[in-house]
């Protein structure tokens, strides 16, 4: 199968993950009320004793966002905030629409895709940093019974979570390389039609036989399978080495990073604090994801479906640069507008957390 560029580093960064994580661990692991209510811990911040601060932090209702779901759930967030500061939470069904609420000005903070986070630094005139990782693979191209080759995809259409999310790229970029021709970012035709909708549009879709498949992150790959009854053609960690590839990132919007320095800061606290809470307690962080997961799509997952999701993905602070440098080149060769994004990470504040943890520091190439 085609592999996508080589990471040199990637596997070296990865393990960042549970070094830095579990170096916090002590302040991550007691459980906590909903996360949308004001902090009420004494977290250590210059802000602790200012004026409130509004904290409006988005991300999808996906596993691959387990971090947000766990850190919500069990208070891991709001408890590493100062009690000035109320974290205010919105979902959304795919990262272009987060994108579009944070160059309104309507999100601080987001975890989102690669991708989106390279779409909102260039058509936001560099309005947002990449200041960790969240979430390596769980992303898989599922098709109906019957397909198992690229060639039996002429005539027929697939979908993706929304046009230009990172799923959408990875889909344009495997059928690129499979020489198959598909409709561009602004229209026109190809061999294979490419519908980007919502998740559980997907799902639905797929069981109804109306597409013949989709590119999509956990846990719908899972429920595809198991509910559509489809399989697995593209498990998108054969497609890169090592299997590691950035599927979730935590990004800040400039202004509030310039704005609230601190408060940043004591976000990402909260953020390594619940990797390590995900490291050391995975049956738990599984049901505190489900439990966030039911809490805002009104639906837990199947036992089964949450396990051999889970399983598929690797919880990681480090946003895995290079992974992303190379989503740059795949959005410009599928035709997406993009710019250089030179600047777009930002680890100074997660390395200053690092170093006092005695963890080795983040790196952007």
């Amino acid at each position: 199968m085609t592999s996508f560029p080589s990471l040199h580093r990637a596997a070296r960064l990865l393990a960042v993950a549970s070094v830095s994580g579990l170096a916090l661990l002590a302040a991550a692991c007691s459980s906590g009320s909903s996360s949308s209510a004001p902090s009420t811990s004494g977290a250590a911040s210059a802000t602790t004793s200012g004026a409130p601060v509004t904290l409006r932090l988005g991300y999808l209702s996906n596993l691959t966002h387990a971090a947000a779901l766990v850190g919500l759930q069990q208070g891991i967030l709001a408890r590493n905030l100062p009690s000035n500061v109320t974290l205010q939470t919105s979902t959304y069904n795919a990262g272009p629409a987060e994108v579009t609420a944070l160059l309104a000005g309507s999100l601080d903070a987001a975890y989102m895709g690669p991708n989106s986070a390279i779409t909102a630094y260039s058509q936001g005139n560099k309005a947002i940093r990449i200041i960790s990782g969240a979430t390596s693979g769980g992303a898989a191209f599922v098709v109906a019974p019957g397909i198992t080759s690229a060639g039996e995809l002429k005539g027929k259409t697939v979908a993706t979570p929304q046009l230009g999310n990172t799923q959408d790229v990875a889909l344009r970029t495997w059928l690129s390389k499979q020489g198959l021709t598909f409709p561009g970012p602004d229209g026109g035709s190809g061999e294979v039609t490419i519908l980007p909708e919502d998740n559980s549009t997907t799902l639905t879709s797929f069981e109804a036989g109306t597409i013949a498949g989709a590119w999509v992150p956990e846990p719908w790959a899972t429920r595809m399978v198991a509910e559509g009854h489809g399989h697995v053609l593209v498990n998108e960690k054969t497609l890169w080495p090592k299997g590691l590839f950035s599927t979730t990132v935590l990004v800040v919007s400039t202004d509030f990073l310039a704005a609230h320095p601190s408060v940043v800061t004591d976000l990402l606290k909260g953020q390594l604090a619940t990797t390590a809470y995900i490291h050391a307690n995975p049956a738990s962080a599984q049901t505190a994801a489900n439990t966030q997961l039911a809490t805002v799509t009104g639906k837990p997952l199947k036992a089964l479906e949450l396990a051999t999701a889970w399983s598929d993905m690797t919880f990681t602070n480090d946003p895995i640069a290079l992974s992303i440098l190379t989503d740059l080149v795949h959005a410009k060769a599928a035709g997406f507008k993009t710019t250089s994004i030179a600047g777009i990470f930002d680890f100074g504040p997660i390395n200053q957390l690092l170093q006092r943890a005695g963890s080795p520091n983040l790196a952007a190439s």
